[in-house]
């Protein structure tokens, strides 16, 4: 090979080398620009999201200490409001209606405490959680005396459903307090407190109803709804307080200095401890509602999807007991074993079922075949002595028509033309004296003198026992009267038997 072809072959290797550099150049750029991108999107988005959530540089922190503060002290005009908002949540649980108790929740100033007890705890400052819960303490026991005073007094209390749906709190109580709480301290510490959330909180945790409900219980003598409604007020209350406490933590709240180093760390270990006495509960009344609407839920499918839509199944009452894991379903008919055992299967298909009891009530000896058999044997024997009736009716006619003949007879023998009927005298004289209970009529011969006969007419009459004496002769006197025109003679001798 010459020398310039040599030259020639170099210079393309070459040039081939550095087109290869560049295209891995541009490959990396392309890549580094991507990066860049994406970086850049990134932090976009981490920008965006932290201007939208982000409210720590709005918070005024010692306005709303002073705000929280000041919304503790419970006297004068504020339990007189209190005293107010309780009667008419009162009247709003047993009138039914939801509008009056929205109106009473928006009135009630028991928000106040709460709070002071999540702010005390989160700074720890001791005075003020002290104040804040004789405070709370003494709003509940004047809320509880109100509606129990209305509710004993008030002569129309009855159960409702605004009053039914405090007594079974449930997960999502949990829930609507603690975010209701959230909701209410971030308004609380941002600058210029946002009214409408506030009232809002007010009108979802439902702080005052809880409460009537509970006096309603103590009035009714009903303490499982006594203990319903307080275990929701609880929920409520210690829900908003944790959400508090959080809340002011995230925003590094100052803590409460005190001059004495010994003071400051033991009331920082009896806030810390406060604060974990308070969480425990939460905590363990979260996980206890939320197993038991578990429990609720998977109850509920079980009945509608097992039973409900079973047409050989007809369930009459149904009852869920919690405490004892037992579910009892009463039926109207006959459950057989088939079915018993089926129901029993379909049970273990449902997880939080799977530990609780089913009894199954059922009437064994009445089925529907069996009663629509003894329906049919009743009409039969009321048709059978219908008929026994009719017949005995029928012979009872056949009898008065025979006697009535034989009267006929007896009276028609009577050779004395002026002979009258006996029975028809005797139906009148019934008529006419409704008192009378026996009657007898004969004409009878008398001798005054033992030599000359005289014919006289003479009626036996009994009277009813409950006639007094003077009743009964003036009765006597009309009957005589009438018997003298009945039978068109001059005397007529009235005989008493």
């Amino acid at each position: 090979m010459s020398d310039e072809n040599k030259f020639n072959f170099s210079e393309d290797v070459n040039s081939q080398m550095t087109n290869e550099m560049n295209k891995e150049n541009a490959v990396e750029e392309k890549k580094e620009a991507v990066k860049k991108d994406a970086q850049g999107l990134f932090s976009s988005i981490s920008n965006f999201l932290s201007e939208l959530l982000d409210f720590r540089d709005d918070t005024d922190r010692d306005e709303t200490v002073a705000a929280i503060k000041a919304d503790i002290p419970f006297k004068g005009a504020t339990a007189w409001i209190l005293v107010c908002s309780i009667m008419v949540a009162s009247v709003g649980l047993n009138a039914n209606s939801t509008a009056v108790v929205i109106g009473a929740m928006l009135i009630s100033p028991l928000m106040g405490p709460i709070l002071g007890v999540g702010l005390s705890i989160a700074i720890n400052d001791i005075d003020t959680l002290k104040k804040s819960l004789i405070n709370l303490a003494t709003m509940i026991v004047l809320s509880l005396l109100t509606a129990f005073l209305f509710f004993w007094l008030f002569p129309l209390s009855e159960d409702t459903s605004e009053l039914m749906g405090r007594t079974r709190p449930d997960i999502r109580d949990v829930l609507i307090a603690f975010f209701g709480g959230l909701a209410l301290i971030i308004a609380r510490t941002k600058r210029g407190t946002i009214a409408s959330v506030i009232f809002g909180v007010a009108i979802a945790t439902a702080l005052m109803p809880p409460l009537c409900t509970a006096g309603y219980g103590l009035a009714k003598g009903n303490w499982e709804y006594f203990g319903g409604a307080m275990y929701l007020f609880g929920i409520n209350t210690i829900f908003i307080a944790l959400a508090t406490f959080l809340v002011l933590k995230l925003l590094r709240f100052p803590m409460l200095k005190y001059a004495n180093s010994k003071k400051r760390k033991r009331i920082a270990r009896l806030a810390s401890l406060v604060a974990i006495i308070v969480m425990i509960p939460a905590f363990w009344t979260f996980l206890t509602v939320l197993q038991e609407s578990k429990y609720e839920r998977d109850y509920k499918s079980y009945v509608e999807n097992e039973i409900e839509t079973n047409p050989n199944l007809w369930l009459q009452r149904k009852v869920l007991d919690k405490d004892n894991k037992r579910i009892s379903l009463f039926f109207n008919g006959d459950v057989s074993d088939e079915m018993i055992s089926d129901l029993q299967n379909e049970k273990r298909n449902y997880e939080n079922l799977v530990d609780f009891d089913l009894v199954i009530n059922a009437n064994k000896t009445r089925s529907a075949d069996r009663l629509n058999q003894s329906l049919d044997r009743a009409y039969a024997d009321l048709d059978e002595k219908d008929n026994i009736i009719d017949g005995l009716q029928k012979q009872i006619i056949t009898l008065e028509e025979n006697i009535t003949n034989l009267n006929q007879l007896i009276e028609s023998s009577n050779t004395n033309k002026d002979a009258i009927s006996f029975s028809s005298l005797s139906r009148d004289a019934k008529v006419r004296f409704n008192d009378l209970e026996f009657f007898g009529y004969a004409k009878m011969l008398e001798s005054k003198d033992f030599i000359n006969i005289d014919t006289v007419n003479v009626a036996n009459v009994r009277w009813k026992v409950a006639l007094n004496d003077s009743i009964v002769l003036a009765k006597e006197r009309a009957l005589q009267k009438w018997l003298k025109e009945e039978l068109k003679v001059d005397t007529v001798y009235i005989r008493r038997n």
